[in-house]
């Protein structure tokens, strides 16, 4: 399951709407709102520099984070929205949901595939090709999964996982319905080479030659 939850600093935001939101970006501040909980919305401002760094670390979106604001509880949020300026795709505004411990979110969750030397597929010369790297789940906000793991044990070359054969942390489940892959164990270039020169070779070992087709005929008269 999830480790400890990442805390968010941010600074309650004085005023609302355009003027003041241009006030906090002179102020090298990126604005913000945190709305949802029936609590009234607060806005807020997040030190641009943290915010660029916390992007760049990946899964922004996917992460929930323990919002820190002086003068407030701390509340578990998720983003929702990061608006950026359209020419220099940067963080202009963002939007944060209050969440429950109960409450059921969708969150893209890392897979990590374990036991690559257990899988005689690949130590055969196989490959391991990943189909999904990450995978939507609904989840509840006290009790998201750090990651999946897929077992590759006793793979062989040609053998699929799909998520009906992973196991989900409790109440947990996939938005997609189908039972779709993740990933599968692909045969190495030279033995798909070579097998496809083999079909060829059948295949034109089975065609006659024009000298053939004509003395077939002439034995049919």
């Amino acid at each position: 399951m999830a480790g400890e939850i990442p805390d968010l600093h941010a600074q309650e935001r004085t005023g609302t709407g355009k003027g003041a939101a241009r006030a906090a970006r002179r102020a090298h501040m990126v604005p913000g709102i945190v709305f949802g909980g029936d609590v009234d919305p607060l806005p807020i401002q997040i030190p641009y520099n943290v915010l660029i760094k916390k992007l760049r670390q990946g899964r922004f979106k996917s992460t929930l984070f323990n919002l820190k604001v002086d003068g407030h509880e701390d509340v578990r949020v998720i983003c929702r929205d990061v608006q950026r300026d359209i020419v220099k795709d940067l963080p202009t505004h963002l939007d944060l949901m209050r969440l429950r411990r109960t409450t059921k979110i969708n969150l893209f969750i890392p897979v990590e595939f374990v036991n690559e030397d257990a899988a005689p597929g690949i130590t055969k010369g196989g490959f391991l090709t990943v189909i999904r790297n990450e995978i939507e789940l609904i989840v509840t906000a006290g009790d998201i999964p750090e990651k999946i793991t897929v077992d590759l044990s006793g793979l062989e070359i040609g053998d699929t996982v799909t998520i009906s054969q992973v196991e989900l942390p409790t109440d947990a489940k996939p938005t997609i319905d189908r039972d779709f892959v993740i990933c599968n164990i692909s045969a190495p270039s030279a033995l798909s080479s070579d097998e496809d020169e083999e079909e060829g070779a059948e295949d034109a070992a089975e065609v006659p030659t024009v000298g053939e087709e004509e003395a077939a005929e002439g034995g049919e008269e």
